[in-house]
């Protein structure tokens, strides 16, 4: 019997902002921290601890290790909020039914970023698969602004989900890493130096200027 590798779920969210860099992630083990990532590492750090914590009516389970087999993914919830519920789920250590909320931590203002909805809704997937659950919602934090924002779990951005997962599961069985096309992503990616694309930019017009003189030349 084959042995499980699940995808890791922040690959997802990598995959979602650029297939190239979750391909150099994945099959070249490439990492460069920048001033972004250190930052959201540092204000990470406190939430990166495994408890439990009640506020109010609601018990706050940080660090929460979910994995999904049917999706082939697995990680960490930074939160999940756990609100009683009469047809809510059952959670290891909570002895009333409730209604799970994850939320992912980001550092920030608060804005939209399809990758990181993508990374939050495949936890709320795997939460459902263990709990035999629903979740029709869940919200991205932003640690710098103290602000959340609440993100519907629809089907549109579930199948996304799926898809991400095929794109990441086919660079991974295929080691195929995607060309670098420059873009404004690339500007404050950590992976720029390593991923060179405008390098790859200007080889590629200086190959069609050669290929245009040449024909030039035939013409004459």
């Amino acid at each position: 019997m084959d042995e499980w590798e699940p995808i890791p779920i922040s690959r997802l969210s990598h995959a979602a902002y650029c297939l190239r860099r979750a391909a150099l992630l994945t099959n070249e083990q490439l990492w460069s921290e920048s001033a972004d990532t250190a930052k959201g590492r540092l204000e990470h750090k406190r939430v990166h601890t495994a408890r439990v914590e009640r506020r109010g009516e609601a018990i706050l389970l940080y660090e929460t290790d979910v994995s999904s087999i049917e999706l082939g993914i697995s990680g960490k919830c930074d939160c999940v909020e756990a609100h009683g519920d009469p047809l809510g789920c059952r959670a290891p250590g909570i002895d009333f039914p409730v209604r799970l909320y994850p939320v992912e931590y980001k550092h920030g203002k608060l804005r939209e970023e399809e990758e990181y909805e993508i990374q939050l809704c495949a936890q709320a997937m795997c939460l459902e698969e263990m709990f035999h659950t629903n979740i029709p919602e869940g919200a991205i934090y932003y640690i710098s602004s103290h602000r959340r924002l609440p993100v519907p779990l629809s089907r549109e951005l579930r199948e996304r989900v799926v898809e991400t997962i095929r794109q990441v599961d086919e660079i991974r069985k295929t080691f195929r890493t995607p060309a670098a096309v420059f873009g404004p992503k690339c500007v404050r990616c950590s992976l720029r130096e390593s991923c060179m694309p405008q390098l790859k930019s200007s080889s590629q017009d200086y190959c069609r200027r050669l290929a245009a003189d040449a024909k030039a030349v035939i013409a004459e």
